[in-house]
């Protein structure tokens, strides 16, 4: 099992420690796929996300958001 980031493990202590606002902005500037998979596995396992639906939305949102190819237009 590979070690969480820690990115991860700082935004799963804003939603333990209740502060699911921060949290959120800090879902959406999320750095990577990986890093939002490490976070809803952590929350999982600390069963976060049942209490937190918009946070589930949120991770699940962004990482199809981060994980779709991007529109480039030219310059």
């Amino acid at each position: 099992m590979s070690r969480p980031n820690v990115w991860a493990t700082k935004v799963a202590a804003l939603i333990q420690g209740g502060n699911s606002a921060a949290a959120l902005d800090q879902i959406k500037v999320a750095p990577t796929v990986k890093d939002l998979q490490q976070l809803r596995t952590l929350l999982i396992s600390a069963k976060l996300l049942a209490r937190h639906p918009n946070i589930d939305s949120a991770t699940q949102d962004m990482i199809t958001a981060l994980s779709s190819p991007r529109l480039h237009r030219s310059p």
